[in-house]
């Protein structure tokens, strides 16, 4: 919001207030002087004038829009039917009660979205740029891919990019929901949006502002309320048809029984304005989006961010968790398990081939080969390396020809080896045709994974594993977790219509838990599609409905929790809400209930309704 608009909103809440003084003041002075006659008319009707024209002007202009069946008109309506029998004091402090609910109302949103604007206040003032000598701060949105920024210790990384110089702990919270600061150095990434606590940290930016991971959570953030969930189109549905049922309830009420009955007109119509008070969908129209709303705020708290409110609701009913393996339950980190020479070859050379053999590789396995082996690598070695796809590789190392990949490349080149059934990839070496060994690469379990599993078991929600990885690992993994279906050795598009199939049995929402990257079309096709997103993923941020900032799979059912709290707060809300609105409707047909209680009804309903929603704010 520009300060322009700011200011125009201050001086508008301010007038409000000012009008509302000043009519109950005359109000009060009117009451206590007891005026007659043409004084008492003037008196009352100016206070109304002050207090309620403007809700009388919107209800005017709102029905040449074509908008009729509003608030605004209901309250018009009623205040003014009640100056036309004479009820001026009575008007005049319908129209007060309303104007000063309205105002308790609007603060008390404003104060929730502050509280959730606060909950996300990652948002950079600006970025320090070394011109001449001298720091100048910039605006984030100016500066350029491959400008080197300064981030002194309090402040907010503004742009993603590399760290080329400092090193400094910074403080995740914002983006992840963690409160453990992280330690980055040289080398490392930079992450808009995380505050430097300490040290000083020099930054070539990445990316351009708009593309930076700040700017995109904001963006997520703010956007989330533009897809509505069932609860929320039910409640403009409501409103559509409700509002001129009891329009022409209340015209019913005022005529019917004077009709048949011969009972006084006067009484009736007093009952019928008082119905047209109590009928206003306050509460419901302003408590349910907010719950919504609030729920979005209270996840993103967590390091959990939610899309839209449509997820929120499809989070609160799981049927199933379909996980990904690799880099969402475990850590996709591979390290070097066990080393299996054949006689007359030591573990060392056996080790030393295959990472030669790998060096120019960039995949996982080869790092870890690498790692492994820890020593320089003489490139002069290495000749005539050849990538067979699916297989491995086929390298000259020292005048020896190497080959390292999986049975497949064994089978390829008729060599027998000796297959191992270990619970991780193994990796089988030959060297001039003859087999010389095997390594097994294994991938860590998150630390977290264990007890996400055993949470969802016990909530009787069916967990699902589909992997690319081989069969072996991924049930060793499964079993270990205590997953209770594996499917394994699945392309992408054999993991969509597995899932396809999973979610056409059930009438609940099937979620998928996935990296955001190479799962990018199960991520689409499930109900809810979960980003382990981790600081700064594009293609994680991009592809889910929901993202986990931190890469842990215990926040899954943490979004779970709080999806389902904050649909039971919202249908506490619409059940209260019609509930109380149906009593008081009778009560005032009846003429048990006069319109001050009509309207301290309708405002007390609307505040209990909108501070129930804020509760969603807290995990």
């Amino acid at each position: 919001m520009c300060e322009h608009e700011h200011n125009h909103e201050e001086e508008n809440e301010k007038g409000v207030s000012v009008r509302i003084t000043l009519a109950a003041l005359i109000f009060i002075v009117a009451i206590l002087l007891h005026p007659t006659g043409l004084n008492r008319f003037l008196i009352y009707i100016s206070a109304y004038l002050i207090v309620g024209a403007d809700i009388v002007l919107k209800a005017i202009k709102n029905i040449f829009k074509g908008e009729v069946f509003d608030e605004n008109f209901l309250m018009a309506i009623a205040t003014v039917g009640a100056i036309c029998i004479g009820e001026y004091p009575e008007s005049v402090m319908v129209m007060l009660l309303y104007q000063l609910g309205e105002k308790l109302q609007d603060n008390a949103v404003e104060k929730s979205k502050q509280s959730i604007s606060s909950l996300m206040n990652i948002r950079p003032d600006y970025a320090n740029i070394e011109i001449n000598g001298e720091l100048i701060k910039k605006k984030p949105e100016d500066v350029k891919i491959g400008d080197i920024i300064t981030v002194k210790a309090g402040e907010k990384i503004p742009l993603d990019g590399e760290i080329i110089d400092g090193e400094a702990s910074v403080d995740t919270s914002a983006l992840t929901g963690e409160s453990v600061p992280r330690t980055v150095k040289k080398g490392d990434k930079a992450v808009s949006g995380c505050i430097n606590t300490n040290g000083l940290l020099t930054i070539k930016v990445e990316k351009e502002f708009g593309q930076s991971t700040v700017s995109k959570i904001l963006e997520l953030v703010e956007h989330a309320s533009s897809k509505k969930a069932k609860a929320e189109n039910f409640i403009t549905k409501f409103a559509r048809y409700y509002t001129p049922i009891v329009v022409f309830g209340a015209i019913a009420l005022a005529a019917i029984p004077p009709l048949l009955f011969g009972t006084q007109f006067n009484i009736w119509f007093q009952r019928a304005l008082t119905f047209l008070v109590i009928s206003c969908p306050c509460a419901l129209v302003i408590s349910v989006p907010l719950g919504f709303f609030a729920g979005i705020g209270g996840a993103s708290k967590s390091g959990i961010l939610i899309k839209g409110a449509c997820y929120i609701e499809a989070l609160s009913k799981p049927y199933a968790v379909v996980f990904d393996k690799t880099g969402t339950l475990t850590k996709g980190t591979f390290k070097v398990t066990q080393i299996h020479p054949v006689d007359g070859i030591s573990a060392d050379k056996l080790l030393k081939y295959a990472a030669y053999a790998e060096n120019y590789s960039t995949h996982p396995i080869a790092t870890s080969l690498k790692e492994a082996y820890g020593e320089n690598i003489n490139t002069s070695l290495i000749q005539n390396v050849e990538e067979i796809a699916g297989n491995g590789i086929k390298a000259q190392i020292d005048n020896s020809e190497i080959l390292v990949g999986n049975g497949k490349l064994m089978n390829k080149f008729n060599i027998k080896y000796l297959p191992q059934q270990n619970a991780g990839t193994v990796i089988y070496v030959a060297k001039n045709a003859e087999f010389i060994g095997s390594i097994t690469i294994s991938d860590e379990l998150k630390p977290d994974s264990k007890a996400t599993i055993h949470n969802l078991n016990k909530k009787q929600i069916q967990t699902v594993m589909l992997t690319g990885d081989n069969s072996i690992p991924a049930e060793y993994t499964a079993k270990e977790l205590e997953i209770q279906k594996v499917y394994s050795e699945l392309l992408p598009a054999q993991k969509v219509k597995k899932l396809e199939k999973l979610i056409s049995t059930q009438k609940d929402s099937v979620i998928f838990v996935g990296d955001g990257i190479n799962d990018a079309p199960v991520l689409t096709r499930a109900d809810v599609g979960i980003a382990m997103g981790g600081l700064g993923s594009d293609a994680a941020i991009e592809a889910a409905d929901v993202v986990i900032m931190n890469d842990n799979p215990s926040k899954v059912v943490t979004a779970i929790k709080i999806a389902q709290k904050t649909m039971q707060i919202v249908k506490e809300n619409i059940i209260f809400a019609l509930g109380i609105k149906i009593l008081f409707l009778i009560l005032g047909a009846f003429g048990i209930i006069t319109m001050w209680g009509a309207v301290f009804a309708d405002v007390g309903v609307t505040l209990i309704a909108v501070l129930n929603s804020l509760r969603a704010l807290k995990e």
